[in-house]
């Protein structure tokens, strides 16, 4: 199966966007024409690696989104930690800032 080990090859190296525009060519192709059934068997063949593919894409794309997000939300809780924490000052830190001391005489 050499038609096979070619899509194997250049699979790694299509983009999502044209590993889908040649699935959609090969669905039109499909449906549109009498072709042989030779013909169809391999163009399903190659339309299911690039379906894989293109699943493939997906999935590394969902999950580095979902990482992304994770992160982002542990620094969102890290810094509303931070804040809560250094916004309320200690009663017994012993410093007292002698610039907002109010003096009558």
């Amino acid at each position: 199966m050499p038609a096979r080990k070619k899509i194997l090859e250049n699979k790694d190296s299509t983009s999502f966007e044209d590993a889908l525009a040649q699935i959609e060519e090969i669905i039109d192709s499909m449906e549109g024409e009498q072709l042989p059934l030779e013909d169809l068997v391999t163009q399903y063949e190659k339309g299911s690696v690039l379906l894989k593919h293109c699943e493939s894409v997906l999935s590394s794309a969902r999950k580095r989104i979902e990482l992304i997000t994770l992160t982002n939300q542990d620094e969102l809780g890290r810094e509303k930690n931070h804040a809560s924490s250094s916004s309320t000052p200690s009663e017994n830190d012993g410093v007292s800032d002698e610039s907002n001391d109010i003096s009558l005489f």
